[in-house]
């Protein structure tokens, strides 16, 4: 994310601030969009998953997780220093670039907070949920603050030593997500009744309202990563929109020939695919590049989201076949379809650069991939042990939502799979965990 000049400007303040607000409604709208994907009786508790994250994650990013992703470096390019722990010495005339540094780090604090909740997806429907709310701030420290640091801090590897680009949070975000989504169903394992059960989204429109919201914030994801109101934030706008559309197209082609239906949760799921790609190439590629990662995208990750019944990891929503290939898709063009005009300098394989920066994004996707799933595993493995991670297998089967939450999503459970007609009322739900 570049920085300019000192001194702040009333208009990209402006800009950012809108653009914070709309990277934060991208969490509401994850929540909508995986509650849609899951039965009946884990609506609930899929979107506690996202709305909890927000406010875990605020809590550490302003404790520790800002200091130590933006703070000065003090580990080699590997993390940086407590020096605004506590936002310490962050008044309203701080300024990073031409906007506050309050702002800035509020800014961040939005793609930290998605990261987490983007992670539960791989988990839905078995996790339980006091683990969950011990995962979230332990995990934000311990791998999306330190790769925050790499791609975006001050002396951070990735960028200052290495070279790699990323724009708006493919290594840090989409990568780190999918890789973590991984580990953590690798921990928890299957669903009961994975590969043998029907596991359709209950709720398609759910799901829809949900990929559009996602949609309208990654804008402010996006073209926020500018911060400034410039060409910049423009060229990042309109090759978001670009990419998001091939991507649909692209999930939509291979499922009209693969299946013979085009369907509504592809079109979502397209469309989050190319979004995903374009996040680290949407500031280092033409117009034309945009609409080949986003097209790209949506053709191989609708093939990659089937991997998991071959490879038999159960990433109940699709991070791994969506987030964590749609990053590596997206951060590795960069290095065949960057731009001198887009970059300020770094040229990709189809404009004269070789293949040295292309090297350059592979390095900075397998390490980063690597380390997020090594240390998410460790971090699942040893909350598993001590308070274990996996719900019992009772409240899985009856449903979390009634079990964890003492609530329902419906009245009735006519409209899904596996939620009890009448269970809406809290006495059946101490009944419920009672019984249990």
């Amino acid at each position: 994310m570049p920085l300019a000049a000192q001194g702040i400007d009333t208009g990209d303040t402006a800009w950012l601030l809108a653009a914070t607000a709309l990277v934060l409604l991208m969490t509401p709208g994850l929540a909508l969009f995986y509650g849609g994907m899951v039965r009946t009786k884990s609506v609930l508790n899929m979107l506690m998953m996202s709305f909890v994250s927000i406010a875990l994650v605020t809590v550490v990013w302003l404790a520790a997780g800002y200091s130590l992703a933006f703070g000065d470096d003090v580990g080699a390019g590997l993390i940086g220093g407590l020096e605004h722990a506590g936002m310490s010495g962050l008044g309203p005339d701080s300024v990073q670039g031409t906007v506050p540094t309050l702002l800035f780090a509020t800014f961040q604090l939005t793609f930290a907070i998605i990261t987490a909740a983007l992670v539960s997806g791989a988990i839905a429907d078995r996790a339980k949920f006091g683990a969950w709310l011990v995962f979230v701030p332990v995990w934000a420290l311990l791998v999306y603050v330190p790769v925050a640091h790499w791609v975006w801090g001050p002396g951070g590897w990735v960028l200052d030593k290495l070279g790699a680009l990323d724009f708006a949070g493919g290594l840090p975000v989409e990568i780190t997500s999918g890789a973590s989504g991984l580990a953590l169903a690798l921990v928890l394992g299957p669903r009961l009744g994975f590969k043998k059960d029907a596991m359709r989204p209950h709720n398609l429109p759910m799901v829809m309202l949900g990929a559009g919201l996602l949609w309208f914030g990654w804008f402010g994801f996006n073209a926020g990563s500018a911060l400034g109101a410039n060409g910049l934030a423009a060229a990042a706008f309109l090759n978001t929109l670009a990419a998001g559309c091939t991507g649909l197209l692209g999930w939509l082609f291979v499922e009209q020939r693969r299946d013979g239906h085009p369907t509504t949760l592809g079109a979502a799921s397209g469309a989050v695919a190319g979004l995903v790609a374009i996040t680290p190439s949407c500031g280092s590629v033409s117009l034309l590049g945009a609409l080949v990662v986003g097209l790209a995208a949506g053709v191989v990750c609708s093939y990659a989201v089937g991997w998991k019944f071959k490879l038999n990891y159960d990433d109940s929503l699709d991070v791994v076949g969506v987030h964590l290939v749609g990053g590596v898709i997206g951060t590795l063009l960069i290095g065949v379809f960057a731009e001198k005009a887009m970059t300020g300098g770094a040229e990709g394989l189809l404009y004269g650069g070789g293949l040295a920066q292309l090297g350059k994004q592979l390095v900075a996707v397998v390490a980063v991939g690597t380390y997020a799933f090594l240390m998410t595993y460790g971090i699942g493995k040893l909350i598993d042990k001590v308070m274990g991670f996996r719900a019992d297998e009772e409240h899985e089967h009856t449903g979390l939502d009634l079990t964890v939450h003492a609530e329902t999503a419906y009245d009735h459970g006519v409209l899904g799979h596996g939620a009890p007609v009448g269970a809406s009322s809290v006495p059946s739900a101490q009944k419920a965990k009672t019984q249990a």
